[in-house]
């Protein structure tokens, strides 16, 4: 990272000023993370920058010096340069569309799971506008290793094609998981990398669903636990309750010793349900390292100030909003989701009751501020939280965002459109601010909800779960048979929470969007590092925190990729800074500026 200047970092009463005293080692002094549900990359971004622009539906028309991607039009090769891939055609050819796919008996048949994708069998196809809802798919940790058939990326209708209420005019259910949005749905997000920067080569930290994502978006570690509730039976020894939340660590079956593999809820967080399993981890997250520093942060999430009445009269745990998109969701859900509260999941950084912040002005802080008394937010609000210190000029150095559930993009309950106007509404307001100046949002995601992606991950750390890895064979995660991108093979295993190599973490795992809005990021820019969720782990530690990680040896931010290359921080505009603003509902360039003005004539021609 490029040198920052300034003095030593303190705990702001949130004045400018102070934020450009604090050191970091670049110009950004605020990040924002966007940390959005279930999407992968190819469901997103499969023909990107082309759209098919049919009549009704909002018009996208890409640069005509957009560089290409790795996606199911352009596959790139990943060893070599990310040079095309001559004749592999993904769209009309998929092995997915393949009945008799895949051809060798995979792991999960031999616990009685059929292993061909028959009657699901399917080329991948574009969904609508109109067909913005869809149905789940299946994400747990091993159906997707088992999708990926070591590498040959054949079995996904069959492993995580999820059968249920498709969308109008889809007869084939489980075949839905090979359907993609184009940019006449995912207008903004494609906006945003028209503008600024996009990495087609970043994947989940491990293998699974929700929860794994959200532990290791902010420590890079999913093993070791300090405390459970509902998550052994009574036997001697104990059993699991729940394999596909939690795993083993090891073959000696501790306690303690078992990793987060699924979606299991935070411990004592009054939302949780009482009757599933519930744990609070052990070791570090970033809050407690950017609190040992005096660096304000906050994680800010739909639905978390349980005071709020909804205009449907829900409040409380039970508050609720339906998408708005056009047709019937698959089922709706709460506006909090406990087990993607990833802060909750500590006892140091966790607020179980959702205590208010004492006031605005106390928001990012550890402590209220002029006093020596703990603040009881803990940094844990409301999305609401977010907007109101934005407006006060008190937004914390580091924020972590989670659209309400009807918003952050989950299949099943929420869907593109709605996502779109959490990002579009949060980033325009930023640009808004004079906060932009020095500000970068990052948008990822948490997992891949199971929609195929082509591109096999390389295998960065192994585990040998005999009851969960099913990649390579039974029991076996190591290696991601020719992908590996220069990493070793077999993949080596980082230490659990506890000090020793542990399972449970087979990574990287599925291939999903990342990208950096900013006025200092590059523009129309494709970055091809490879990085994981915990890339922006790494980020937040080399900009605030000296490169601090949080375990050495253990933890994924000590491998990851940087986001450096996604980054101009000579494209400086402090008196005007570069602003792309798009329209919250169609996601369409309303203006842009800071040398982005022309584009917005190109838009509206179309």
């Amino acid at each position: 990272m490029a040198a920052g200047a300034g003095a030593v970092a303190d705990d702001h009463d949130g004045d400018r000023d102070d934020f450009r005293r604090v050191q970091t080692a670049t110009p950004i002094k605020h990040l924002v993370v966007i940390f959005q549900e279930n999407v992968s990359f190819d469901h997103y971004f499969a023909t990107y920058p082309k759209a098919q622009n049919l009549a009704g539906e909002t018009p996208f028309v890409a640069k005509k010096d957009t560089p290409t991607i790795n996606n199911l039009i352009n596959p790139l090769d990943v060893n070599h340069n990310f040079g095309p891939l001559a004749g592999v055609d993904l769209i009309n050819n998929n092995p997915n569309a393949n009945p008799n796919n895949p051809v060798a008996p995979v792991p999960a048949a031999t616990k009685g799971v059929p292993n061909k994708n028959g009657a699901g069998a399917s080329n991948p196809f574009r969904l609508s506008p109109s067909q913005a809802l869809t149905n789940d798919q299946g994400h747990n940790e091993s159906p997707e290793e088992s999708a990926y058939d070591n590498g040959k990326m054949d079995g996904f209708p069959v492993f995580v094609g999820t059968s249920g209420p498709p969308p109008a005019g889809l007869a084939n259910p489980k075949g839905l998981v090979m359907g993609y949005f184009d940019g006449n749905t995912t207008t903004a997000i494609w906006n945003y990398a028209q503008h600024f920067a996009l990495n087609d080569n970043n994947y989940t930290t491990q293998f699974g669903p929700s929860t794994p994502g959200a532990i290791n978006l902010i420590s890079g570690q999913t093993n070791g636990v300090s405390a459970t509730l509902n998550v052994f039976d009574s036997s001697t020894p104990p059993k699991l309750l729940h394999g596909t939340h939690e795993a083993w660590g090891d073959a000696a079956h501790t306690s303690s010793n078992i990793t987060e593999i699924g979606d299991g809820d935070p411990l004592m967080d009054v939302c949780s349900n009482p009757t599933l399993d519930q744990v609070t981890m052990a070791g570090k997250n970033i809050g407690d390292l950017l609190n040992a520093r005096g660096i304000t942060w906050g994680s800010f999430m739909g639905g978390f100030d349980l005071n709020v009445v909804n205009a449907n009269g829900t409040t409380g745990c039970a508050r609720e909003t339906n998408p708005t998109a056009p047709g019937t969701p698959a089922f709706t859900s709460v506006d909090y989701i406990p087990h993607h509260a990833w802060f909750q999941y500590y006892a140091s950084t966790h607020n179980p009751t959702h205590a208010r912040p004492s006031s605005v002005a106390a928001i990012g802080h550890s402590l209220i501020p002029h006093t020596n008394t703990p603040e009881p937010a803990n940094h844990n609000y409301d999305t609401h939280d977010f907007f109101d210190a934005l407006k006060a000029h008190n937004l914390p150095a580091v924020s972590f965002l989670k659209a309400p559930a009807f918003q952050d993009g989950h299949a099943g309950y929420s869907d593109p459109l709605d996502e779109q106007h959490f990002l579009v509404q949060v980033i325009n307001t930023l640009q808004k601010s004079p906060e932009w100046s020095d500000t970068a949002v990052i948008i990822l995601y948490d997992d891949s909800d199971g929609w195929y992606d082509h591109q096999m991950p390389p295998v960065v750390n192994a585990s040998t779960n005999p009851d969960v890895d099913t990649l390579n064979g039974v029991g076996v995660c190591n290696t991601s048979n020719g992908f590996q991108q220069g990493k070793p093979v077999p993949a080596p295993t980082l230490n659990g929470g506890f000090g020793q190599p542990e399972w449970g973490r087979c990574g990287y795992g599925t291939r999903m969007p990342l990208l950096v809005v900013s006025p200092f990021a590059k523009r129309n820019h494709v970055d091809h590092t490879l990085t994981d969720q915990t890339s922006v782990l790494r980020f937040v530690e080399d900009n605030w925190l000296h490169g601090e990680r949080i375990q050495p040896g253990g933890s994924f931010d000590t491998i990851a990729g940087t986001l450096d290359h996604m980054f101009d921080f000579d494209d400086r505009r402090e008196e005007n800074p570069r602003k792309v603003i798009l329209d919250e509902t169609t996601g369409a360039v309303v203006f842009a500026t800071g040398g982005d003005d022309d584009d917005r004539h190109d838009h509206d021609r179309h």
